[in-house]
């Protein structure tokens, strides 16, 4: 595979999934809305019912990584959904009937994906201060990199449920089954540790529960609150993070390469 016409074809893709996202306003009004209604209405909302026992340190701070993390699962996992209408409208047919390689047109639609879903998580990282969260410098440019590598490991997620479903309806379905879990265990709402013993098992085989934990790493690294709710090392979730990436896109590829 020539190495030039793979990263040709990725950056058309690329392209196109951004100037589809910019061209839409509803899309552009939901990123700037959703993130201030899940800070806003979820996180005030939650905050008035639960209190942390850790001095200086209350349940929206805590939220706050789970907010953002939610906000790049909700945004890379439907930006997968161009696929399907692509598959409708006869768009994806042509491009997989044209010289290219296959599979550079799963990475560029992930990579498109990843990228809304970073610039709405960046959104959310503007707003810090509302959750009473002061973001350093060296923090943010540590936490970017990490919003971008969940958003890919996640759109590459959606990538491969959208190659083998047929239909909108299917699709949405599937997304939901898939979505709702991964949110409820991925310790937005109350840290691994902290879970009850059956549910631990299950949130540790959720890559989402991974990226909220390295986000609650970067951001409670001063805190006094870092040793009671954070589970792992920053680097093993980054390596957790890097290896369900990996597997989803050998996946997404490999589905594409399938279809006719």
């Amino acid at each position: 595979m020539p190495v030039h016409a793979f990263a040709v074809t990725v950056y058309v893709i690329w392209l196109r999934e951004l100037k589809k996202y910019f061209r839409e306003r509803t899309r552009l009004l939901a990123m700037l809305g959703q993130p201030l209604l899940y800070l806003l209405i979820m996180g005030q909302g939650l905050r008035a019912m639960f209190q942390l026992n850790i001095e200086g340190f209350d349940y929206l701070s805590f939220m706050y990584p789970g907010i953002v993390a939610m906000t790049i699962l909700f945004t890379s996992m439907f930006a997968s959904v161009s696929i399907i209408w692509d598959r409708e409208f006869g768009f994806l047919k042509e491009v997989l009937v044209a010289p290219v390689p296959r599979s550079a047109i799963a990475v560029g639609k992930a990579l498109g994906g990843s990228t809304t879903a970073l610039m709405q998580g960046t959104i959310l990282l503007v707003l810090a201060p509302l959750a009473g969260l002061s973001l350093s410098l060296p923090a943010v440019v540590q936490i970017l990199p990490l919003l971008l590598l969940m958003a890919f490991a996640i759109t590459s997620l959606g990538t491969l449920v959208a190659a083998h479903t047929e239909s909108m309806e299917g699709f949405h379905m599937i997304m939901n089954f898939i979505i709702v879990p991964l949110f409820l265990l991925s310790g937005a709402f109350f840290p691994i540790g902290m879970a009850p013993e059956w549910m631990q098992p299950l949130m540790k085989l959720n890559p989402v529960a991974y990226g909220v934990d390295a986000l609650r790493n970067i951001m409670f690294e001063a805190s006094p609150a870092k040793d009671f709710i954070v589970f792992y090392p920053l680097y093993y979730d980054v390596l957790v993070l890097l290896g369900f990436s990996f597997v989803m896109i050998i996946l997404s590829i490999t589905a594409f390469n399938k279809t006719e």
